[in-house]
């Protein structure tokens, strides 16, 4: 559906909602209602499609995060909307939660953020590993040994920003860095030193796996498993699992094998925190306090480029 109103007239929103909470802070969202007549806040979850098409009433522009899929079943009972800010990581349309094809074919701009909060992700994986070389969370260290990051070699799956964080604190702390990607990145092996491997050799070589991938993406199977073997670490930082269920759960049983991730989202399935050698804090390690500034800064741009366009 063709917006009637003209986009050099366009000046400010005529209603704006944040259908479910969206991490902006107090002064973003005073500086937020500059930009629309009416502006609406909701700090709860919608439990529902209904409930989310209910919140968007008329509002011609929305805050969503990535938790609650935004799909054309949603967007085409909404034929006021215009705008759909993401108040979270826009990798690409395909793993995105909103449906952006239909959204582009009505009409509808969606944005969305990135690199906001890498460094916190970097700061989970290399704390959580020194702990698990160390030993001092209370089980044998990973190597049988106190051991130091330095000579640990540690695959990346995926090498986007996140990654890319990961990958350069590990290697200040002295790790060989090897990664596999759908593509090389001459610019890093040449740069940092990272040594590009194929899935199977990086998972048969490195004592410690990160998956950064994008969002549903899967590339552990039971083969990958078998050759990923014993007393290996895997992270797993991205919003869904990179893996087969049944296939890690298969793994959780090897010898002196190791799950750590930061959300229940990464996590697969809750029944996976019955393995002691499963560990989930169940929040985003992305979100520290300077991540959700950095998420609000760029939000805000987002709106108020949208607006001067």
């Amino acid at each position: 559906m063709e917006n009637t109103v003209s986009r050099k007239e366009k000046i400010r929103f005529r209603k704006l909602t944040a259908i479910q909470p969206v991490s902006l802070l107090p002064e973003t969202k005073e500086a937020v209602k500059e930009f629309c007549e009416e502006a609406v806040f909701y700090d709860t979850e919608p439990v529902s499609d209904d409930e989310v098409i209910e919140r968007i009433g008329d509002s011609d522009a929305i805050f969503v995060s990535y938790t609650r899929p935004i799909g054309a079943n949603v967007l085409s009972e909404c034929p006021d909307l215009e705008y759909i800010g993401m108040c979270c990581s826009l990798y690409s349309e395909a793993s995105s939660n909103v449906d952006i094809a239909y959204a582009r074919e009505h009409g509808i701009k969606v944005t969305g953020i990135r690199d906001y909060g890498d460094e916190g992700v970097a700061e989970y994986v290399i704390s959580e590993l020194i702990r698990r070389l160390h030993g001092s969370d209370g089980e044998a260290p990973l190597m049988g040994e106190i051991s130091e990051v330095s000579g640990i070699r540690a695959g990346m799956l995926g090498m986007g920003a996140s990654a890319r964080a990961v990958a350069k604190g590990l290697s200040a702390f002295g790790a060989d860095v090897r990664y596999y990607s759908r593509t090389r990145k001459p610019e890093l092996e040449a740069e940092k030193g990272y040594v590009y491997q194929e899935l199977h050799d990086l998972l048969r070589e490195c004592d410690v796996i990160c998956s950064c991938l994008s969002k549903n993406v899967t590339l552990l199977y039971e083969p990958e498993f078998e050759i990923l073997g014993e007393n290996k670490l895997l992270f797993n930082t991205a919003l869904s699992p990179c893996f087969e269920l049944e296939a890690m759960e298969k793994w959780m049983k090897k010898k002196n094998t190791w799950y750590f991730c930061d959300t229940l989202m990464g996590l697969g399935d809750e029944r996976l925190l019955q393995y002691k050698n499963v560990r989930c804090q169940k929040r985003s390690s992305g979100m520290t306090r300077q991540a959700v500034k950095r998420l609000n800064e760029k939000v805000l741009e987002n709106l108020k480029e949208y607006l001067r366009t």
